[in-house]
Parts: C-alpha cells; sequence; structure tokens
C-alpha cells in the first residue's frame, strides 16, 4: 500500500525526469537555450540570486513589473547552491514543474476520492504541460492547477470554507507567478458564482465566499505587485505596457483542441462530451462554465486587436486543453464505473467486468507511454537550442566553437577592473546575452516587450539615439558628451558596450535599440545607431577604452 502510494505521488516527476531532464542531462541551458523569451527570463533570474528586494530585471531603483512569485525563489536556489541565477534556471524549471504534478496527485485524490484518478489526472497534466508551455515553466505550474481550481471554485463558492481558503491561497501564489492565468480564472470563478446566484438566489453565500477569495488573494497578489503599484498611484512617470503587443498566427484562431486528431484530441474530445451530457452536475458544470469562459477571453482578444492590442489569448491554449483533456480523464472514468450497467444492464459478469478493466487499463497505459515517448521529438528543436546556445562559462554543450558569448567573461572582468560591481553598475548595450549572464543593471530594456512601464522606454529611446547622433556634431567633445549623458533624470551609463574597431575609429561603433511593431509578427524592429569614436578616445582620463573580441567596452572612469 505504502509502495503503491509512493509510486503514485512521485510518478509526475518520473515523467519531467525521463521526457526533459534527461535529454537536458549534458547541458546548463533549459529548453530554448538564451533564445529570444529565454534571454529576458534568464536575465530576470540572474538579476533575482543577487537580491533579495523586489526589483526590476533591468532598471536601477525601480520594482519589478513582471511577477517575481517564481523568479524570486530561483534566486535564493542559486544563493543556496552558490551558482550563477542563469545556471540554476534549468533545475529550477525541472523542479517546480515536477513538483507542481506531484502535488496534483493528492490534489486531485481528495477532489475525485481515488487515487487511480488522480495519478492520471497529474500525469495527463504534466505531459500536456511539457508539451505546450515547457519553455515558460512559471506559466505551465500555475495553468497546471486550473482544473482543480473549477472544481475547487464549485465547492468554494456553495459554502465550504476549507474550499475557499485552498481558492484564495491558489489565486494568491498564481497571481504573483503568471498573473494572465490569474486574471483568466478569476473571471470565471465570478461567472459560476453569478450561476449559483441565479440558480439559488435566496442565499448570499456564493458572494461572501467569493469576496474572501478575491480579497485574500489580492492581499497575497500585493507581495509581488504591490511596490510596482504604489510608484503608480504615487505619480511615478510611466509608459504603457507593450506586453500584450504579440499577436501569433495562433492567437488569430479559436483553439479547439477536441478536433486533433492526437491521443489528447481524442481525450479532449471525451472531455467535451462529458462536460456536455454531464452539465447536470454542480461540479462538471462549474468546470463548463470555466471553459466557456476561457473561450470568451481568446475570442475577446481577437477582438481587442481592433483596438490596438490583445489579452494574450493564444496563451489560454493550454488552460483549454487542460480542462478538456481533465474532463476527458474523468469521462473514461465515467464510462468504466457506470457506462456498462446504463448501457448494457446485467450482460457482463465479474470476470468479464475484470478483462475489461484491464484491456481499457492497457490501452490508457499503451496510449499515454506513446503520448510521452513523444515529448523529447515534440521539443527537439528546444532541446537543439539548449545544446547549441553559448552559456555563461563561454562553451556550448555540443562542444562547437561557441560564439561571441565566449568573450562575456573577458568583459566582465574588464568592467570589474575599474572598481565596478555588477549589482551597482548601470550598463548600455545590445547584447542580452550578456545581460542575461551577468547581473548588472542595463540603461534601456532590450524591447519594450520585457520593459518595466516606469522605466520609460521611448524616453530612453530617444536619449540614446540623441547621444549617437550627437557624437558626431555637438557631443563629439567629451565634456560635452559626459554633460549629456548627466542631464537625463535616469542614472546614466558607468560602461558602454558596442560593436566595433578600435583600430578603426573612423568608421564608428553600432549598436541597435528596438521598437515595437505590433501588429507585424515578429513585433520588433530593430534600428542600427552609430557612436562616433571620438567622446570615449580623446579624453583617457574620462573614458578606458578596451577592445574585446568583436566589441568595444568604454568604461567611465571616476573623476
Amino acid at each position: 500500500m505504502i509502495l503503491t502510494y509512493v509510486v503514485a505521488y512521485l510518478s509526475p516527476a518520473a515523467i519531467v525526469i525521463s521526457t526533459t531532464a534527461i535529454p537536458l542531462a549534458s547541458t546548463r541551458l533549459y529548453l530554448d537555450g538564451i533564445q529570444v523569451d529565454q534571454g529576458f527570463r534568464t536575465q530576470f533570474l540572474t538579476r533575482m540570486a543577487t537580491t533579495w528586494g523586489n526589483e526590476d530585471m533591468n532598471y536601477a531603483d525601480l520594482p519589478s513589473y513582471y511577477p517575481l512569485g517564481w523568479f524570486w525563489p530561483a534566486g535564493r536556489l542559486a544563493n543556496l547552491l552558490g551558482i550563477p541565477g542563469w545556471e540554476v534556471y534549468q533545475p529550477w524549471a525541472l523542479v517546480s514543474i515536477a513538483a507542481t504534478g506531484c502535488v496534483l496527485v493528492p490534489v486531485w485524490q481528495r477532489l475525485s476520492g481515488s487515487l487511480a484518478v488522480a495519478t492520471a489526472i497529474a500525469l495527463v497534466s504534466v505531459c500536456v504541460s511539457l508539451v505546450m508551455s515547457p519553455e515558460e515553466p512559471y506559466g505551465a505550474v500555475v495553468a497546471m492547477g486550473a482544473p482543480a481550481a473549477t472544481i475547487l471554485a464549485k465547492r468554494a463558492l456553495l459554502g465550504s470554507w476549507f474550499a475557499s481558503v485552498g481558492l484564495m491561497i491558489y489565486m494568491g501564489i498564481s497571481a504573483t507567478v503568471y498573473t494572465l492565468f490569474t486574471g483568466v480564472v478569476g473571471v470565471s470563478i465570478v461567472a459560476i458564482a453569478a450561476m449559483f446566484m441565479a440558480l439559488h438566489s435566496r442565499t448570499w453565500v456564493p458572494v461572501k465566499h467569493l469576496f474572501l477569495i478575491g480579497g485574500g488573494a489580492i492581499l497575497i497578489a500585493l507581495i509581488a505587485w504591490g511596490p510596482y503599484l504604489w510608484m503608480v498611484v504615487t505619480g511615478h512617470p510611466h509608459d504603457g505596457s507593450a506586453a500584450p503587443n504579440y499577436l501569433p498566427p495562433e492567437g488569430a484562431q479559436i483553439p479547439l483542441p477536441f478536433l486533433t486528431p492526437s491521443i489528447i484530441g481524442v481525450l479532449c474530445l471525451l472531455g467535451l462530451i462529458f462536460l456536455i451530457v454531464r452539465s447536470w452536475d454542480p461540479e462538471v458544470r462549474s468546470m463548463g462554465v470555466s471553459l466557456i469562459g476561457f473561450y470568451v477571453w481568446a475570442a475577446a482578444s481577437m477582438v481587442a486587436t481592433l483596438a490596438g492590442s490583445t489579452l494574450l489569448g493564444f496563451r489560454i491554449d493550454i488552460l483549454i486543453v487542460l480542462v478538456l483533456a481533465t474532463a476527458g480523464v474523468l469521462a473514461i472514468v465515467e464510462f468504466r464505473l457506470v457506462g456498462l450497467d446504463r448501457f448494457y444492464p446485467n450482460r457482463f459478469s465479474d470476470k468479464a467486468r475484470r478483462y475489461i478493466t484491464i484491456i481499457l487499463t492497457v490501452v490508457l497505459a499503451a496510449a499515454g507511454l506513446s503520448y510521452a515517448q513523444s515529448i523529447p521529438l515534440k521539443n527537439m528543436t528546444a532541446i537543439d537550442n539548449a545544446y547549441s546556445n553559448t552559456d555563461g562559462y563561454g562553451e556550448r554543450a555540443d562542444l562547437a566553437a561557441p560564439d561571441a558569448g565566449r568573450y562575456y567573461a573577458d568583459i566582465d572582468a574588464e568592467i570589474r577592473s575599474h572598481g565596478y560591481v555588477p549589482e551597482d553598475t548601470v550598463v548600455f548595450t545590445d547584447e542580452i546575452n550578456f545581460m542575461a549572464f551577468n547581473p548588472y543593471l542595463g540603461f534601456q530594456a532590450f524591447t519594450s516587450h520585457y520593459a518595466n512601464p516606469l522605466g520609460e522606454f521611448e524616453a530612453r529611446n530617444a536619449a540614446i539615439e540623441s547621444w549617437a547622433d550627437g557624437s558626431w556634431d555637438q557631443l563629439a567633445d567629451p565634456d560635452a558628451f559626459a554633460a549629456a549623458l548627466e542631464e537625463v533624470k535616469w542614472r546614466s551609463p558607468d560602461v558602454f558596450i558596442l560593436r566595433g574597431e578600435l583600430d578603426d575609429p573612423e568608421a564608428g561603433w553600432k549598436t541597435h535599440v528596438s521598437e515595437d511593431i505590433y501588429p507585424n509578427n515578429p513585433n520588433v524592429r530593430y534600428r542600427g545607431l552609430q557612436f562616433n569614436s571620438a567622446p570615449f578616445l580623446d579624453d583617457p582620463e574620462m573614458w578606458d577604452v578596451a577592445q574585446i573580441g568583436p566589441f568595444v567596452v568604454a568604461s567611465r572612469l571616476s573623476q
């Protein structure tokens, strides 16, 4: 009996290890390496490993805009293990997904009353997450809890204080980790409360419990969001967030996973049928209302495009699949428990029932094994990137020649040689990977979509362009250039990392700034800027300039 529980409770972790951890065993990087969005996520984690406070991943003296509920503990793990933040990304991602899957087993055991059902749902949830959202582990861990939250909502809103507290904790913690999913699930919970109010018009129980859930969740969420919101309400200048300005092809399509010719597609189809046929059951109805809410959000995101933004509806796909797949598991259980008697009463002996159970178990186990085995293949490109990208030690796991990242350690040493420490040094560069591996403060974020609105992205871009353009005429004098740097209202750069050659100073040194071009996909355009070398070279007492690989590193000297 004890062994059964151990196997059941740890089986989700076994899936994560066998399908993802082992394929990544020979690289320090996580899925997708340091490509695109992983660069920002790695920068955030590297930053959290250097601070115990609520600080922005890039800008100095600002609280974080992106929820730090997953990144802050990762930073503490990096401190405990004594490794850089970027290096803890892979183990923390794997551990957090595995741990969430394992926690789902007792949660669903409590909700369903069956260890077998709970294990099946947890395994399906982990497999779906490892296929649909493995590169965003903090989103995956919140998404996996959404189906349970939809059932917990029914029990909470009909009077269970235990369920209300559990749902409050889930909503609060999820808001500190992946606020988008919190908002989507929260809207669904409000819809469920409205439904129960309509069905039980003489009671205010759903409203009381809704206020408890919402109020408690907001208080928890303020741990991450409070400092940012305080600066906004107290009048700190800020831009509008560009984070929702992204419309990939799937964001313009209504997700219909139950029509997909796959194992999960079949499971989702069974789940859809189950939600319709069993809609008289309050818990199933609660799941159904939540599913409708998810679809409404996806559709509303498309409509929001007409207003110049989105609700990131494509991110909701995983919630829809998880709810339908979970309902699919419940449908199979329902068929086995009552289906035979309902459709073929008194036709099967006890021996026949045992054989049917064995056959059904074998078929489902084979189907699950087939899907699990396909996970590394589905993530093949992401795994390849983890091996082919240069890591923070300037190495590639595939042992091929590293890219320009091999020079990052030398750049770091050059900056430190002038007395600068990363945690209190503002660097201007367009080398996102350098910032991902080294916890320097950045003068400018790399795209507006990951920029803190309090950082005033557009105004900083304008300042950078004025420096670059002016460096060829009125700011060519080092003193004038230094004065221009000090005129901005933010901390000015202590170090510039640009591309160029000291042997050819007249050619100038290059960098880039980005701009949002939504609704285009890709939604970012980079524009090259050329800095004149004169402001840096003409006064050796103001700047120390070093050539490191293809980079020119200009460090401001103490005055």
